[in-house]
């Protein structure tokens, strides 16, 4: 998927949406002990992070201010596949349902890759 139309960018904003929302379902079932708080408190941020960097590149009024912001969104990406992977690893969650995140995340991150290449 291409980021280079205004629906292309609507359709990928509302599957970051999609996919922020079904994280913090995902966060709030973890186990209630201390290292999965922290685990889901960290995932909590770079996941979220990951739209909110993707909307403040929409409202950017420089080339280097959206590589900026879209370099942002890709490196909290892979950040939440490295807590996504110990979740998973440390089997605070059923691999399965971890696997779906994953998956995400990947295409999620070759998306933004895509446009940061694009764009430079």
């Amino acid at each position: 998927m291409q980021l280079e139309t205004t629906k292309s960018r609507g359709e990928f904003r509302r599957r970051i949406y999609f996919f922020t929302l079904k994280l913090i379902e995902f966060i709030d079932h973890l186990p209630k002990d201390n290292v999965s708080q922290r685990i889901g408190d960290e995932l909590f941020g770079s996941g979220t992070s990951v739209i909110s960097n993707y909307i403040e590149a929409s409202a950017v009024s420089t080339k280097k201010e959206l590589t900026s912001y879209t370099i942002a969104s890709l490196k909290y990406a892979n950040e939440s596949k490295l807590w996504l992977a110990l979740i998973r690893d440390s089997k605070r969650a059923k691999a399965e349902k971890v696997k779906w995140f994953l998956d995400e995340l990947d295409d999620i991150s070759s998306i933004l890759a895509s446009s940061i290449n694009q764009s430079r």
